[in-house]
């Protein structure tokens, strides 16, 4: 049986763990979130991201515990993960037009899959021999409960999500003998720019065949504006699972995320037609 190593907050029922939390994209939505979160738990905070202006009053937010630091997860030389690595937090993303997978070009696919693959395996292989020597710790993937739907117009973000899903599973297969921990968190509607971003008729309405269901896939997006989560409580939600060593491999962090992850679990062809 492989013995886990905890970390923990100060009210997440165990011993706090010393070391730091090291979060991607924390410039705003989910990553800023959980960057102030893991603060108000007694973690000390690396909030990084591509421009450090963008998050210039993190440490004030955080009461001092969050320093901001560049990184640019497609960039390795800006990576520099600190000694005491005890919890990392991959969840820089980036999104693209919404297209048939026959029109989408390839450079899309490749800037998508540079940030949301390459990036999080890149700071990702650099954590792991870091935990390692501390004797464990825990790495959070922030991928998307789209993964699990039949969305049309979204394959490359899905599709780089889902890589970042298998690569999980494998990661968590090789480091759990190490104390190292692997959660994915799969959000939902969480109430940030990108999903603002998203609120708008799909590119792939411009495309001969697909403007009916471009105006589908619209009218699905807007539906769900009702049901979307405060990135803050969904922040609550990730750091539950990040310092609960129960908590296994898959959760979600709001309603919607985590009723598709039920019903994937039970019934995955359901999720498998869109409409």
């Amino acid at each position: 049986m492989i013995e886990r190593v905890p970390v923990a907050g100060q009210d997440g029922g165990m011993a706090h763990t010393h070391g730091t939390a090291l979060v991607t994209g924390a410039s705003r939505g989910i990553g800023r979130a959980v960057a102030l979160e893991l603060a108000r738990r007694g973690f000390e905070v690396v909030a990084t991201m591509r421009d450090p202006s963008a998050g210039a009053d993190l440490p004030d937010a955080g009461e001092g515990r969050i320093s901001v630091q560049r990184l640019d997860v497609t960039d390795p030389a800006t990576i520099d993960l600190p000694d005491d690595l005890s919890v990392l937090v991959n969840n820089a993303g980036v999104e693209c037009e919404y297209l048939p997978i026959e029109h989408a070009p390839i450079e899309q696919w490749r800037r998508v899959f540079e940030t949301n693959v390459f990036g999080v395996a890149e700071v990702t292989r650099r954590a792991v021999p870091v935990m390692r020597r501390r004797g464990g710790g825990v790495i959070v993937n922030v991928t998307s409960s789209s993964v699990l739907v039949a969305m049309p117009f979204y394959g490359i973000y899905r599709a780089s999500k889902a890589a970042v899903t298998a690569m999980g599973e494998s990661l968590a297969s090789e480091v759990g003998r190490f104390g190292i921990r692997v959660v994915e968190v799969m959000p939902g509607p969480i109430a940030t720019d990108m999903l603002a971003g998203s609120a708008r008729m799909p590119e792939a309405a411009a495309h001969e065949g697909y403007r009916d269901l471009a105006q589908e896939a619209y009218e699905g997006r807007m539906g769900i504006e009702t049901m979307t989560t405060d990135p803050a409580a969904a922040a609550r939600d990730i750091v539950d699972a990040a310092t609960d060593p129960d908590s296994g491999l898959k959760v979600g962090c709001d309603d919607l995320g985590r009723q598709l992850i039920s019903t994937w679990r039970v019934d995955p062809e359901a999720l498998l037609s869109f409409g």
